[in-house]
């Protein structure tokens, strides 16, 4: 006979925020989780210790509950990673709030259809950038941030610190750009 998954829970709050896992925490273990791992950070970052320390420790069979999916990842693509590595450990994935279950067949369905919406939202982005960039090319435009400082104000500065009457960084302060632009600008006066 067949021995019940061991059940692992991960809750996760946003760090400085007035928030508690307490209720992540009661529905985790209520849903039966034995072990939780528990983080304070944001879920935009890869540098989660409690999340790594979880799925590095993932053995065949495990099944990674969380209260809603938000909690493990707030970006689909990362989402989608992450559950290649669980499913890579030959573990199972489980969100309470939407009712998430990559252990049934209509739950690992249910992840294979996100995960090609989020590939057709990623191919219609790039087309879209794509077709974009084109009109602008063909209208002579080009990509990139608008130039902070203007011919004058480039100048301006070059002459500035090039004949001595102020510092890089005094010019980089009156123009509220950074040094490294100063220097470049002065060099490319110098050398062009």
């Amino acid at each position: 006979m067949n021995s019940p998954p061991f059940l692992i829970g991960y809750a996760r709050i946003s760090k400085g925020d007035n928030q508690s896992t307490a209720m992540q925490l009661r529905a985790l273990k209520e849903a039966g989780c034995t072990r939780v791992f528990e983080e304070a950070a944001s879920g935009g970052r890869w540098d989660r210790p409690e999340l790594h320390r979880m799925l590095d420790q993932l053995r065949k069979g495990d099944v990674i509950v969380v209260w809603k999916l938000d909690r493990l990842s707030r970006s689909l693509k990362d989402l989608l990673h992450l559950l290649d590595r669980i499913e890579g450990a030959n573990a199972g994935f489980r969100s309470l709030t939407e009712s998430i279950d990559t252990t049934t067949p209509a739950g690992r369905m249910m992840m294979q259809m996100v995960g090609s919406f989020a590939e057709f939202e990623r191919a219609m982005i790039r087309e879209r950038t794509k077709a974009g960039l084109d009109q602008a090319r063909s209208e002579g435009r080009i990509g990139g941030r608008r130039p902070k400082l203007n011919a004058k104000q480039r100048a301006e500065i070059a002459e500035s610190v090039i004949s001595g009457r102020k510092s890089a960084a005094e010019m980089a302060r009156i123009f509220g750009v950074s040094q490294p632009t100063v220097s470049r600008i002065v060099a490319l006066v110098r050398h062009g």
